[in-house]
């Protein structure tokens, strides 16, 4: 746990012995470790979202999002791959926010350069100039998938059928 960080709120926290139970049964839709650290994404945490009818966003690192964008388990995933603008703005907000020593934050900044070129698996890259900019974009993309018409399916039947839709049909087709 960083320093600010809640139980429940960023994470749930898990000892490793409880962790490596919980992989060992299934209960992880992915997880991994990443530099050094045990993560994973609780299916039954999934589940509780999915079945709210609410938008689930869940940040993960690299490993993490093409698990879930590879899993059988999930659905309907829209995946956006957050691009620094540079290594320099990478390094320099890593360094800024001063939660790993300097062996961690080199082992990170090693690993950028091969995590960067996964962005080809995903299906929106935004460039993180700013966090105001780059918020307003992934906005801009839930809006937009909101829309799509597979996610629109039920609400456009159930207004068709407002309008009387089999009726129309059969009278288009035999009027």
């Amino acid at each position: 746990m960083r320093f600010g960080e809640e139980e429940g709120r960023e994470y749930y926290f898990l000892d490793r012995p409880r962790f490596e139970q919980k992989v060992a049964s299934g209960e992880f839709v992915e997880y991994a470790t990443v530099h050094g650290n045990l993560y994973g994404t609780s299916i039954a945490e999934v589940e509780k979202w999915k079945d709210s009818g609410k938008d689930l966003i869940v940040e993960v690192d690299v490993q993490g999002a093409l698990s879930i964008i590879n899993s059988e388990r999930i659905t309907n995933v829209v995946s956006i791959f957050i691009l620094p603008p540079s290594f320099e703005v990478l390094e320099a907000r890593l360094t800024a926010r001063a939660t790993e020593n300097s062996g961690e934050l080199r082992t990170r900044l090693n690993n950028s350069f091969k995590e960067v070129l996964e962005y080809e698996h995903f299906k929106y890259v935004i460039v993180n100039d700013s966090i105001a900019g780059a918020s307003q974009q992934i906005a801009s993309i839930i809006r937009a998938e909101r829309q799509l018409l597979d996610r629109q399916r039920t609400a456009i039947q159930g207004i068709l059928d407002s309008f009387g839709a089999s009726r129309h049909r059969f009278e288009d087709h035999n009027g």
